[in-house]
């Protein structure tokens, strides 16, 4: 396949079923099947959020040619929104607590985008507040906030959710994927329910996510976890929350690269376990879906493939 532009490298990503014989766990005749989304040019699945983002705001003139486009992220979609913008040779400003990492931070600059930091204990809900202020402050930005955008889910649903169904039609039994913003499980969610009407959709969730009713406290684990239950959820037929800790996701995250060459992150060893734990409790014959979001490469600096604590 040749490209005109790296945009267009973005989606299509391919699943890797896994089964009795990579697992042990996954029961004889079932079978996970997992969305290599860390193999988008980006590195993440927020490359199709960026490129909607940008497209959407466009479209609905939100943005000009002058445009800064500024949004609070911990990273991926910050990198996402930059790779979509330079098409469009538009200038980005992203608001990052200052400990997330610096291997995404570095990336989001050498993509065009100026950081700016707020304090980590602030957590994203001060890059939040940041976000607003400088968007406030500045005529001619757009601020697409992810966290109560529309076009976050939509973006999942004309183009993910799609894929699934293309690939594995509506074998499905079960959807199960991590929460940040929500926009991917409600976008894919709303999705898969139209043609697999009684999927089982488990949302997963770090220790220190509150999905589950915990208390909200930090957590390794990157890329998914809440501190206030995301607006894309309401009305949503969610069976389960799968609240994985810190050990259990980086366990699965060095299992996944040592024995089956995915180098992903930690919110997709999380991913995996949760659907590990799903396919268990289902029928011989089960088909589970999940996502591996982003790559294991920024995240190196925080060892996740190397500590020894969990």
């Amino acid at each position: 396949m040749i490209i005109d532009s790296i945009q267009m490298a973005i989606g299509d990503t391919p699943m890797l079923r896994f089964t009795h014989h990579q697992f042990e766990e996954i029961p004889k005749g079932s079978a996970i099947y997992a969305k290599l989304e860390y193999l988008n040019p980006g590195g993440s699945i927020k490359d199709r959020l960026g490129a909607y983002l940008i497209k959407e705001g466009i479209e609905q003139r939100k943005i000009t040619e002058n445009t800064v486009i500024i949004e609070p992220t911990a990273g991926n979609t910050g990198i996402g929104v930059a790779i979509a913008a330079q098409a469009a040779k538009l200038s980005t400003m992203f608001v990052v607590p200052e400990k997330f990492s610096l291997e995404k931070q570095e990336l989001m600059r050498a993509l065009g985008a100026e950081i700016v930091h707020t304090p980590t204990e602030e957590g994203i809900k001060g890059a939040i507040a940041e976000a607003k202020r400088l968007h406030a402050e500045r005529s001619n930005s757009y601020l697409p906030l992810q966290f109560d955008n529309p076009a976050n889910p939509e973006a999942y649903y004309h183009t993910l959710g799609p894929e699934l169904i293309k690939d594995l039609g509506s074998s499905i039994t079960s959807f199960v994927a991590g929460i940040g913003s929500g926009g991917t499980f409600s976008g894919v969610a709303r999705y898969l329910l139209k043609h697999v009407p009684l999927i089982r959709l488990i949302g997963v969730e770090p220790e220190g996510s509150i999905l589950n009713g915990g208390a909200s406290h930090s957590h390794e684990i990157e890329g998914i976890g809440v501190e206030f239950i995301p607006t894309f959820l309401e009305g949503l037929p969610v069976h389960d929350f799968a609240t994985i800790s810190d050990a259990e996701g980086f366990a699965m995250t060095r299992r996944l690269a040592k024995e089956h060459g995915t180098l992903v992150g930690s919110s997709s060893g999380a991913a995996m376990a949760a659907a590990l734990r799903e396919v268990a409790t289902l029928p011989a014959g089960s088909q589970v879906v999940t996502v591996f979001p982003d790559a294991g490469d920024r995240y190196l600096s925080k060892q996740i493939y190397s500590r020894t604590d969990y």
